[in-house]
């Protein structure tokens, strides 16, 4: 099973996926951002080079591609912490990974004063003030493109987990709890 976690940026993903890949066995944590990093690498300087990484076709092919052989290799449960805000881009990537092995898409939400709290006071650079306000500050920026597409399609296409005012653990154990077989099914409506 792929689990991918969204949400906004610093609501918590890769605390989240940390924290499953602990409680499931045999679990493997896959960050398409190693993706991104990869294309902005080999582009530098090119003039096809583009901003987001996520606008390329090439990132959202090869993160499908990545995940899913993934998945296929492990035999077991691909974490996978990213936020994807364009409703047409997770459609690219969701369709192909919820036929086979299947998709769980967690939303993780946090209200927008806890989530500037939240940003404001992360540190993703210790020691690093110049590094880590700049993550900062790009958190802040893309905080109402969060809130646009949780209200036009995120939140009505994944399971919400509003961690607002839920510890980190309480966060895993609502994660778990949805994840349980006795709890959803794959887009087929098999249980896994």
């Amino acid at each position: 099973m792929i689990i991918w976690t969204n949400g906004a940026f610093g609501s918590g993903k890769s605390t989240l996926a940390a924290s499953l890949h602990q409680a499931l066995p045999g679990s493997v944590v896959a960050d398409p951002e190693d993706v991104g990093d990869l294309l902005r690498s080999t582009l530098s300087g090119h003039p096809g080079r583009l901003r987001d990484y996520q606008d390329y076709p090439a990132w959202r092919r090869l993160t499908t591609a990545y995940i899913d052989e993934i998945a296929t290799h492990t035999g077991g449960h691909v974490i996978v912490p990213m936020t994807v805000l364009n409703p047409a881009y997770a459609a690219e990537m969701f369709a192909p990974l919820r036929s086979s092995p299947g998709l769980v898409h967690l939303v993780l939400h946090a209200g927008p004063n806890e989530l500037g709290a939240r940003i404001d006071s992360s540190e993703e650079f210790p020691g690093d003030k110049a590094g880590s306000e700049a993550v900062r500050a790009y958190r802040r920026r893309r905080a109402p493109d969060y809130a646009a597409a949780a209200a036009a399609w995120m939140h009505a296409d994944g399971h919400v987990i509003d961690t607002s005012t839920l510890s980190a653990d309480a966060v895993l154990q609502t994660a778990l709890t949805h994840l349980s077989p006795a709890h959803f099914t794959t887009a087929d409506g098999a249980r896994p």
